[in-house]
């Protein structure tokens, strides 16, 4: 049974109200993919009465589910909303794969503060609730590309209670027990929250105390808006215990600390709560979600990422800690997969944001906390190699794909995620890991090599064009002695700080030389809020060593940028 989205499944349920009702700008999916579906079976799970309001179009659709006697959580979905809105040129995006018939006409730009501003129309005392990407990646003062300007912290643009960042759900858990309880919502880790005035925080424990500079510093000076990315970055960390407070005129932005990761137990309860996997009736009848498709068979096998890419988020919302669910549990859920009538028998992925990161335990961030050194660049460090069981983590990954496949009724496994080839070329046994992925592809192997100039790789955070080409001539030779015809193919960026057209024609030729095809996954670097990228493209240097970096921010030259790859001939 899906949780009700409408007054007649309330009914349904023998409710007379909900305790909490989620507002998403995904159409309602109900699979542990989808961030609203995934929190609300966890509330369900913990006694309280969830109630889902997708896509909403105005007041009308906030109220059809009533008041709820403990809160509004409020997320843009999946996706931010202007990156769902609106293409790298600018240009409004026609197609939204998480909305019924694939048509984008259902989520409004800046989506948590608009979905806010309807729920404050409809009720005038309720707590509301913000997360998910859009917010938490906007919790400070941030450089806003689609403006071209620095916009104040979400939660006092959203006139919001609360924001939740990251992966929500010890917050959430604690958000709805506090409100229950009549509590204030002081001191929530993995939460911000502001203030008119320092005085008398209410803290369960203590806290180191960062203020960084000022919404109006920031906004005027860009070594300044630098240095509050920075100390960001270094102090955003679970074991570090530390409050970073931003000040926006007369009022303090306050971040307590990062909740701690889940344990792998609770991740294992996370992904084998009732969901029933698909779209729900009402949304399905305005049409196919196209966004299910591709993790309807899927299995989230582990959570976070050590890579620290520049341009990618999941560092700032998911955390470098890496968590993996237990053998046990993904063979469980792989069970209950294969009992649905639409399977198959294809298990389209079975990964993360980095699937081979599964299993791997760094010693030192699980006690102290992450390093000021990145785990894989210049090198992979030795820390990240390791498994739980102490041996060769990559190995231990090849071992639960062969596991998943053994479960009667999987014909196929695939790995459709992330793979950092780096981590495997460092690791002990990486001809047997190699080999053994070539049996677990489906015809391409997608890698993100991004960019090929050293220069550039160096910025974003990226192994050397020459792993990546190390890697695919391994792969590609296993391949071909298994009598297979499987290849590796590669994504890239152009436009991202440190490319001009010098570093832009290097990569073409690269192209050209080595991989003999056009390639047609190409992007042209987006500026979202949040990632080191963005600092570096509105300011112009990098934060942490000033030193100062080429930057194109011209849509036509961006455009002829891409124009220049994917002509290739």
């Amino acid at each position: 049974m899906f949780l009700p989205t409408t007054e007649e499944e309330i009914k349904l349920r023998n409710l007379k109200s909900l305790d909490v009702i989620l507002v998403t700008g995904d159409a309602y999916v109900d699979h542990p993919s989808f961030g609203v579906a995934l929190l609300g079976r966890l509330l369900e799970a913990r006694g309280y009465k969830v109630g889902i309001i997708a896509q909403p179009e105005g007041p009308e659709d906030i109220k059809r589910l009533g008041k709820p006697n403990l809160f509004f959580g409020v997320t843009s979905g999946n996706v931010d909303s202007m990156v769902a809105n609106y293409t790298a040129s600018r240009k409004k995006r026609k197609s939204d794969d998480y909305t019924p018939g694939g048509i984008n006409n259902k989520r409004p730009d800046r989506a948590v503060i608009q979905y806010v501003n309807w729920i404050k129309q409809t009720f005038k005392d309720v707590k509301i609730v913000i997360g998910g990407i859009e917010a938490s990646l906007r919790r400070f003062a941030h450089y806003d590309w689609w403006s071209d300007k620095v916009r104040k912290s979400i939660l006092l643009d959203s006139k919001a209670d609360i924001l939740v960042y990251g992966m929500g759900e010890r917050a959430i858990l604690k958000i709805a027990e506090k409100i229950a309880s009549g509590k204030s919502l002081d001191g929530i880790l993995g939460t911000v929250i502001w203030k008119s005035s320092m005085e008398g925080l209410n803290l369960e424990e203590q806290f180191n105390i960062i203020h960084l500079p000022s919404y109006e510093e920031v906004a005027n000076d860009k070594r300044k808006y630098a240095e509050a990315y920075r100390i960001m970055v270094e102090n955003t960390e679970p074991l570090k215990k530390v409050i970073l407070v931003q000040k926006h005129d007369s009022r303090y932005v306050i971040q307590y600390p990062p909740a701690l990761p889940l344990t792998q137990d609770e991740l294992d309860e996370l992904y084998l709560l009732p969901y029933t996997r698909r779209v729900h009736p009402y949304y399905l009848a305005k049409g196919p979600v196209k966004a299910i498709e591709t993790v309807r068979f899927s299995i989230t096998a582990v959570r976070g990422c050590f890579g620290n890419c520049s341009f990618c988020a999941i560092t700032n919302h998911q955390t470098t800690h890496v968590v993996s669910r237990s053998v046990d549990s993904i063979i469980e859920e792989v069970r209950i997969l294969t009992k649905m009538p639409e399977f198959h028998g294809t298990i389209v992925d079975v990964g993360g944001p980095t699937a081979n990161m599964f299993g791997l335990v760094c010693p030192v961030r699980n006690t102290k906390g992450q390093c000021l050194r990145n785990c894989l660049t210049p090198n992979v460090c030795k820390l990240s190699l390791t498994g739980e069981t102490k041996n060769d983590a990559a190995a231990e990954f090849i071992e639960l794909l062969k596991k998943v496949k053994s479960v009667p009724g999987v014909k196929h496994v695939f790995v459709g995620s992330g793979i950092r080839h780096d981590l495997i070329l460092a690791s002990k046994n990486a001809d047997y890991t190699i080999s053994s992925l070539v049996d677990f592809t489906s015809g391409q192997l997608k890698l993100a090599p991004e960019h090929a100039h050293p220069y550039v790789l160096k910025i974003m955070r990226k192994p050397s064009a020459e792993q990546f080409l190390e890697f695919k001539k391994r792969f590609e030779a296993a391949a071909k002695r298994k009598g297979q015809k499987k290849y590796v193919i590669g994504y890239f960026i152009v436009a991202h700080p440190g490319e001009g057209e010098k570093e832009n024609i290097y990569l073409r030729e690269f192209i050209k030389k080595h991989l003999g095809y056009v390639p047609q996954q190409v992007q042209i670097f987006t500026p979202t809020p949040g990632t080191l990228s963005t600092t570096i493209y509105y300011t112009g240097f990098d934060p942490f060593t000033g030193e100062e970096i080429y930057v194109e921010r011209r849509d036509k030259v961006r455009n002829a940028l891409k124009e220049n790859i994917i002509n290739l001939r």
